[in-house]
């Protein structure tokens, strides 16, 4: 809804944007309509693979990190409230002119307009579609505690406002973590590595001599690198449903996200299955854990030979899957064979 409420506040003069200089967008979404901006001014930042390669299809600038000064910010505000304050904040620091500020209700927009008019002076909001777009004027903010600021968990991990678990480790990787095996084989993958976790209990089982950590939020792959110091980590921003490899894994391990906005979507899960099953090779391992709700196992079922549920504890599962490739050349088959008429 960004472009309707953009669209409004420009026509009914309650917002002008500036006639020279760079605008930027932090966190535009591959779907957003822009079309109210000039492109040849605007800069987009958005860390997120899939949505900037979109965007940067589409003919804008798109960039993982602010770079110059700007005469306007658009902030598209993501759901976790540190990191829409952080993007707010970085707007703040380099623009010259006026911040805007879009979301949803459910991004907390209410919220977030409350806690921006304790700092700054705020124009009157525009209200349409469940959700609201307001400005502030950069110089006048009261903004550096709200900068982006990395987090160091108890157990040494580092990790920063908007990726995912960054206020400390998710309950299904350390379930993961826990039940690999003493030794895995030579070439292994994380895919949705997030800021390292699985992929530094990997290293420290026997037989690993290279593992990608494959990550679409290049902010948590910044995190990774400084998690995961050994040489024989690799970190490839990639979205992880479309990655290929130079060649097949002997393991790949993945806790998938499952929500590509604030309602559950099994089919991106799914997704990381096809991928995951593509990239093994013949004699490959799939170690999976996943809530216990989502409709995965059907989709083991389709893809690989060998299922098995290693652990169902608490709200996750942990599966084991093993020959993608005997699955796939069964399904050729099956396909190729014409069918038989059964006579008495």
């Amino acid at each position: 809804m960004l472009a309707t409420r953009l669209r409004r506040a420009l026509e009914n003069g309650a917002l002008t944007l500036p006639e020279t200089g760079i605008i930027a967008v932090f966190g535009a979404r591959a779907g957003d309509d822009l079309s109210a901006l000039p492109m040849e001014r605007v800069q987009v930042i958005q860390p997120m693979r899939p949505d900037h390669d979109a965007l940067a299809a589409r003919g804008f600038e798109t960039v993982v990190a602010p770079k110059g000064r700007f005469a306007a910010a658009i902030v598209c505000l993501p759901r976790a409230r540190d990191a829409g304050r952080a993007r707010i904040a970085a707007a703040a620091a380099q623009t010259d002119g006026t911040v805007i500020v879009d979301g949803q209700k459910s991004d907390g927009v209410d919220a977030m307009l409350r806690a921006c008019r304790k700092r700054a002076a705020v124009a009157e909001p525009v209200v349409k579609g469940h959700g609201k777009l307001f400005a502030l004027a950069a110089a006048q903010a009261e903004l550096a505690d709200w900068a982006a600021a990395p987090v160091t968990l108890p157990e040494g991990f580092v990790t920063c406002p908007g990726v995912f678990s960054a206020d400390g480790i998710d309950p299904g990787s350390a379930l993961l973590a826990a039940a690999l095996p003493r030794e895995l084989p030579a070439r292994v993958a994380d895919f949705g590595a997030g800021w390292g976790y699985l992929a530094a209990h990997a290293l420290a089982r026997d037989g690993v001599t290279q593992i990608d950590l494959v990550e679409a939020d290049h902010d948590a792959l910044d995190c990774a690198r400084h998690n995961v110091t050994d040489c024989r980590a690799r970190f490839r921003w990639a979205d992880a449903t479309a990655f290929k490899a130079e060649a097949p894994y002997d393991a790949i391990l993945m806790n998938p996200p499952f929500h590509a906005s604030r309602a559950p979507d099994p089919a991106l899960g799914q997704a990381f299955i096809a991928a995951a099953a593509r990239n093994l090779a013949r004699d490959g391992v799939l170690w999976m854990v996943a809530n216990r709700h989502l409709p995965y196992r059907a989709a083991l079922d389709d893809t690989f030979a060998e299922i098995e549920t290693v652990v169902a504890q608490g709200g996750y599962c942990l599966y084991r899957a093993a020959r993608p490739a005997a699955r796939r050349r069964h399904a050729d088959r099956s396909r190729t064979q014409p069918d038989r008429i059964r006579s008495r």
